[in-house]
């Protein structure tokens, strides 16, 4: 069964507590990074799946179901670096 957690990709070096806190309570098998649009980049996602050992598995761009994706590390990284 898969346990996701999902992070606001605004959120910044809190959420590292956050999700090691979440992770011991239920277990998680993956993160799912949500509102990564806008000026949002998510870059605290990187240390929390290093630290944690969890894959991220799926990005929301928008607002609805339709615009939840498949994580792409590639591109994740373009993005992040980005000027």
């Amino acid at each position: 069964m898969e346990r996701l957690l999902v992070l606001d990709a605004t959120t910044g070096q809190n959420a590292i507590v956050q999700a090691r806190i979440f992770t011991q309570a239920v277990g998680v098998t993956g993160i799912a990074l949500a509102k990564l649009d806008g000026t949002a980049k998510g870059g605290a996602v990187v240390a929390i799946s290093h630290e944690l050992g969890l894959p991220v598995k799926l990005v929301g761009t928008g607002e609805g179901l339709e615009d939840l994706e498949a994580f792409d590390p590639e591109a994740f990284v373009e993005a992040l670096l980005a000027p």
